[in-house]
């Protein structure tokens, strides 16, 4: 009698090389404001983007507002996403942040805890928190992850 065939696990790497981080944010402040005030402190360009639409409960659509810049350095991309709509929440498990703010960077030349303690810094914000997206169960993730 034949053993089983074994079995070997293969790690696929991602096409994408894009590395991405998502930073929680808490403000009471409308997202024009905030956007305006991260363009100031940070040096960039978020402008008014193609809103997140998603699918409620009940089958009618909810928008998210998103802010994108790409106009700065060719190898970071930020987005600020709202992450509430009314009563409705983009990512259900983080209901305590009001905004993600999503950098992506092909080569991480940015650094975290710097950008972190500078967005600290910004009156409107109440707190800044890193967010692991691997450790986030929610089937919208995939709406920022694009």
């Amino acid at each position: 009698m034949r053993g089983r065939p074994k079995i070997t696990k293969v790690q696929l790497e991602d096409p994408n090389n894009e590395e991405y981080t998502f930073l929680g944010i808490v403000s009471a402040e409308a997202d024009y404001k905030l956007s305006h005030l991260l363009n100031k402190k940070l040096r960039i360009e978020l402008k008014n983007n193609k809103t997140i639409e998603v699918k409620g409960v009940n089958g009618s659509q909810i928008s998210f507002s998103r802010y994108s810049d790409t106009t700065g350095s060719p190898e970071i991309t930020y987005n600020l996403i709202s992450n509430r709509s009314d009563k409705d929440y983009l990512i259900k498990k983080l209901k305590n942040i009001d905004y993600l703010f999503q950098i992506y960077s092909t080569d991480n030349s940015y650094n975290i805890d710097k950008l972190t303690v500078t967005l600290r810094e910004i009156e409107i914000i109440t707190a800044v928190f890193r967010l692991d997206p691997r450790e986030i169960k929610d089937k919208n993730l995939l709406y920022l992850t694009l």
